[in-house]
């Protein structure tokens, strides 16, 4: 799978792109939220509060065991990506988000290729994420890559009273 060549990736450069975290994350979290809201009657957290929260704790997702990844199309912020460790093995996507003015031109497909990467760069060996259920078109990247459907994992950060309504894959980087 190769990436859209006119869709710039890049690792984020703290400060100077923590306007940009921001307003992705908190566009990506309002959605969520909002359409998690209006399709399942669930509320599952405030989005600014979510995102200082992530702010505070950003090095989480820095080298050596994480990565925060920017995509610019013509010079425009487009998407986000994050990877997190979860143990020394297994890395946890986060956070990926597409601008829906830049959808279907491949920025999510660069996004996710680049965290895969990332990903194998810092020997892990296998990549989980979480995603609600309402975001087909995340779930048919993902699979498009190898991603399998698995349970909630031990891990995930989700409360459980939430887990009914997300999607949990897994690929296997070996």
């Amino acid at each position: 799978m190769t990436p859209n060549s006119s869709v710039e990736i890049r690792d984020a450069n703290l400060p100077g792109d923590l306007e940009f975290i921001r307003t992705l994350w908190t566009d990506y979290l309002t959605w969520g939220n909002d359409s998690m809201q209006q399709l399942y009657g669930v509320h599952p957290h405030n989005p600014k509060e979510a995102v200082e929260q992530d702010i505070k704790m950003i090095d989480k997702f820095l080298p050596p065991h994480g990565r925060l990844l920017l995509a610019f199309i013509d010079k425009k912020v487009c998407g986000i990506g994050c990877l997190k460790s979860i143990n020394e093995e297994t890395g946890e996507i986060k956070r990926m988000y597409v601008d829906p003015s830049f959808r279907k031109i491949g920025a999510g497909r660069a996004i996710l290729h680049s965290l895969l990467s990332a990903a194998k760069e810092s020997g892990y060996k296998k990549v989980r994420l979480d995603s609600p259920k309402f975001m087909e078109a995340a779930h048919s990247l993902y699979r498009s890559f190898g991603f399998k459907d698995i349970s909630a994992y031990p891990e995930v950060e989700i409360p459980e009273a939430f887990r009914q309504y997300l999607l949990f894959m897994e690929l296997d980087l070996t």
